[in-house]
């Protein structure tokens, strides 16, 4: 049966009453210890109460500045933006389906003309916009068509984003150009940053395991590039670069 003591307990030898002494002492201790930090903690916030209220009201006048500028400034900005975005953008997708108008329409793409802007114009017109951010993808994506790879580079890598379609897009669009200007092992880099990017998306992620298997093979990694292939061939059978997967399995394992 549990027991207890009750209040007024009083001890029954010399060796108890000592312990209780030692326990009270001790207690007693503890107790002041608190007292004096507590009385140390107050004296400290009564001393420097002015910069704790000036930390706490910067924070919060920087927090509402924040919101302030995103409503007032930042959304306005950028619906101007999105407006003058949709010229460029005409002439982008017009030189996407135009292999005899290609080139120059990519250039108004860039450039814009009668009065209009293109990507570049925005990028620096309306700069910390979400609609500049994705002028910068297009611009870089623009400068790969044209064959312009450093600028392409450039804009690519400026550009920022989480989504599991532009980000590895962009990543890839990296990797074209390395590949392009004869450095394998950079393209093969961001080949594997986009597929990292891609995550399970059906578009990208077969479409830059595909790349980075190539590249790869190029490269004489074959088990990297056996890895890649597997990766379709298993996880997107139905994705348009499983079509010749087999064959690129048997290479890779042949070699």
């Amino acid at each position: 049966m549990a027991t207890y003591k009750k209040r007024g307990h009083k001890p029954k030898n010399k060796a108890e009453g000592a312990q209780m002494e030692t326990q009270g002492s001790t207690t007693a201790e503890v107790f002041s210890t608190l007292d004096e930090s507590a009385s140390r903690t107050e004296a400290w916030v009564s001393k420097n109460q002015n910069y704790i209220l000036g930390g706490i009201i910067a924070i919060a006048v920087g927090v509402l500045g924040y919101l302030a500028y995103n409503q007032f400034i930042v959304k306005p900005k950028d619906a101007n933006a999105a407006n003058e975005f949709s010229y460029p953008m005409q002439h982008f997708n017009a030189a996407l389906t135009s292999e005899a108008e290609k080139d120059s329409l990519f250039t108004l793409a860039l450039n814009g003309a009668e009065g209009k802007f293109g990507f570049l114009d925005i990028i620096e017109e309306y700069s910390g916009t979400p609609t500049s951010n994705l002028a910068k993808y297009s611009a870089g994506m623009a400068y790969l068509n044209l064959q312009q790879y450093d600028e392409a580079i450039a804009f690519l890598e400026d550009f920022s984003s989480d989504d599991d379609v532009y980000k590895p897009l962009a990543l890839g669009g990296i990797g074209d150009a390395f590949s392009q200007l004869e450095q394998p092992e950079e393209a093969l880099e961001y080949y594997e940053s986009a597929i990292s990017a891609a995550k399970e998306n059906g578009f990208t992620a077969p479409k830059f395991l595909y790349k980075g298997g190539v590249a790869a093979l190029g490269l004489g990694d074959h088990n990297k590039a056996l890895a890649y292939f597997n990766r379709i061939k298993e996880e997107f059978p139905e994705a348009t670069e499983a079509g010749n997967i087999d064959a690129l399995i048997g290479f890779a394992q042949t070699q």
